[in-house]
């Protein structure tokens, strides 16, 4: 979804038609999704934060500032979603086995926890690098790796009826795509 397009939606849904926001939903939903599928988090949790995204969008859909960024904004509060439930299950086990509560913790020394964190924040900051670095490639990219990053994969044939593209030349400009996005990130000293 092209970014004036998402803008004009976003607007629109603000205003309260309804038939825009089902186009925010089905054309933003394969970017949420894939944020989640990143994160390698459970069916059940996924899916809660995939709903999550969408109120927390819903709840601020009148104060988003840059309407045309929506999809960055839903990915930025996907990304939070997911930590979020990361952080919550490192601290949660679940049990009626008294016996495992009163376990020494897995967790280690208070250094090795300073550690993880350092490690999380680094790797956070890199996620928030590599969706900053992709916003900067051009629309053809984002559209096509966003397109391609849905799940369920969609075939070459789906991906050249959505965007116009030769069936051919697809594989080719995704290569191409995804070199310039790692020359940006290495460029950045993000890689």
């Amino acid at each position: 979804m092209e970014r004036t397009e998402a803008g004009a939606l976003v607007q629109a849904a603000a205003d309260g038609d309804a038939a825009a926001w089902k186009a925010l939903v089905e054309g933003l939903s394969p970017l949420v999704w894939s944020v989640v599928r990143a994160h390698r988090l459970s069916d059940a949790d996924a899916h809660e934060v995939y709903q999550t995204a969408w109120f927390r969008f819903a709840q601020h859909l009148g104060r988003i500032r840059e309407p045309d960024k929506a999809g960055a904004w839903l990915a930025s509060t996907a990304r939070h979603e997911c930590l979020k439930v990361i952080r919550s299950a490192q601290r949660l086990t679940l049990t009626d086995d008294p016996r495992l509560l009163d376990r020494i913790s897995e967790d280690g020394t208070p250094e090795q926890s300073l550690l993880d964190s350092e490690e999380a924040a680094a790797q956070s900051e890199r996620v928030r690098r590599l969706w900053q670095e992709f916003e900067e490639l051009g629309e053809r990219c984002r559209q096509l790796l966003r397109v391609l990053m849905a799940t369920p994969p969609p075939s070459y044939q789906e991906v050249s009826a959505a965007l116009g593209i030769a069936v051919g030349s697809i594989g080719p400009l995704r290569q191409r795509c995804l070199r310039r996005l790692r020359a940006r990130l290495e460029a950045r000293g993000a890689m």
